[in-house]
């Protein structure tokens, strides 16, 4: 099969884009054609076609002007992603095209092209960008559906995108935008959603059940080495931003009395210098800062335990994947899709999302296990991964969305 894959950024940029790679690295070893479509960055990584990929965009800060009225205009419905797609699919013939993250950047203009040239899409739903202009379903630091019903207007009146009136209006008129001419629902012929939970929220939101199918995400357990025997530590490991609830984890960690245990928190993010300050009168709280590699691999492998404290509808967490690949437990708020992939007292434990009282009951119910009872969890833990979210049962799942979608356009 000839397959071509269409996202943002062609960098390990998070995980979505961890998805993205391991997808094509999937299909290619199955002796599968596999290239790639996306906004050029100095970043990228090498690609067969990168010639044809459109030149970045600046969107950081936008002074008034002709340029950035022509930005705006690429970020609703870019011209030249289209120019360059038409040009590349002058080069190659797919037979299928996966899109991933493409909103803002590659946009639904390319989707047109697509359609018009009758060639089958298939799309992964890393977020709830098709339903939420700012792609979280949050306002501020809680849970929001504002929207929902097509109201996107709601999103300028709350300044959902970085507390910016004119951002938070770009991106709402884009929802709308894409909405109202069904960009997406007409030029997409399938959708996969990584979790039963946002699935199921998409067609709460009149989405329809018959075009979207789940397809969990996949890890290859071989590249884990576990782990059963831990050190005296948890971890948080993940971006340090409001909705990931670490302000939570921190307050109940404080409540926790066991001195000997410790907190480590992997990661960076805007969050970091008001949490480091929240956490000065605890010396058990360690910031490593941004990890990866060996560093990375070595602390979350050696852990009693991985941390998720999310505090939005989190679709489909790689690093819970990777905690159960390492042989791992994981402590998880009772959110989004979290809650699916934890199966409470076996392979973790679950607690009520932004509830500092019940993650540190939570917390200490698991500190009171033996260490036998630990290893249990983080075997089944390791199991799971190997079982339920293999690579063979991801490949064929995908090829059976090819297959289906190929068929839909066959008979248009």
């Amino acid at each position: 099969m000839n397959l071509l894959f269409l996202n943002n950024y062609h960098y390990l940029r998070g995980g979505s884009e961890q998805v993205y790679f391991g997808e094509m690295a999937l299909l290619q070893s199955n002796k599968h054609i596999v290239n790639a479509f996306a906004r050029k960055t100095s970043e990228d990584i090498p690609s067969n076609y990168s010639d044809f990929f459109p030149v970045d965009m600046k969107t950081d800060s936008l002074s008034p002007g002709f340029g950035a009225l022509r930005t705006m205009m690429e970020i609703l419905y870019s011209s030249e992603s289209k120019k360059q797609l038409d040009e590349l699919l002058k080069e190659i013939s797919p037979d299928v095209v996966h899109a991933h993250n493409i909103y803002g950047r590659l946009t639904t203009s390319v989707l047109d092209l697509l359609n018009k040239k009758n060639i089958p899409v298939v799309m992964t739903l890393h977020d709830y960008k098709l339903i939420c202009p700012n792609y979280k379903l949050m306002y501020g630091n809680r849970v929001c559906e504002d929207c929902k019903g097509g109201k996107y207007y709601n999103a300028i009146l709350n300044k959902c995108h970085k507390d910016s009136l004119a951002a938070s209006a770009i991106y709402s008129f884009e929802s709308w935008f894409n909405s109202f001419f069904n960009k997406y629902r007409n030029n997409v012929c399938l959708f996969i959603a990584p979790s039963q939970f946002l699935r199921a929220k998409f067609i709460e939101f009149g989405w329809s059940s018959k075009q979207i199918i789940y397809i969990p995400n996949y890890i290859v357990s071989q590249d884990f080495l576990p782990n059963y025997v831990s050190e005296n530590y948890l971890i948080y490991i993940g971006r340090l931003s409001g909705e990931k609830g670490i302000t939570t984890l921190i307050q109940a960690f404080g409540k926790v009395d066991e001195h000997n245990i410790k907190l480590k928190i992997v990661g960076d993010g805007p969050e970091r210098e008001c949490l480091e300050d929240m956490s000065k009168k605890d010396n058990r709280i360690q910031f490593t800062g941004y990890l990866s590699g060996k560093e990375l691999s070595d602390v979350t492998r050696n852990a009693r335990a991985i941390v998720v404290p999310s505090e939005w509808y989190e679709n489909a967490p790689i690093s819970i994947l990777e905690a159960f690949a390492y042989g791992k437990p994981v402590v998880g708020a009772r959110i989004g899709g979290i809650p699916e992939m934890i199966n409470e007292g076996k392979d973790g434990i679950l607690f009520e999302s932004g509830n500092v009282d019940d993650l540190a009951e939570k917390i200490t119910v698991f500190l009171s296990y033996s260490n036998s009872r630990i290893v249990e969890m983080g075997k089944a833990a390791r199991e799971k991964a190997e079982e339920n979210y293999n690579p063979v049962m991801h490949y064929e799942k995908l090829i059976d969305v090819y297959q289906k979608a190929i068929s839909m356009k066959a008979h248009i």
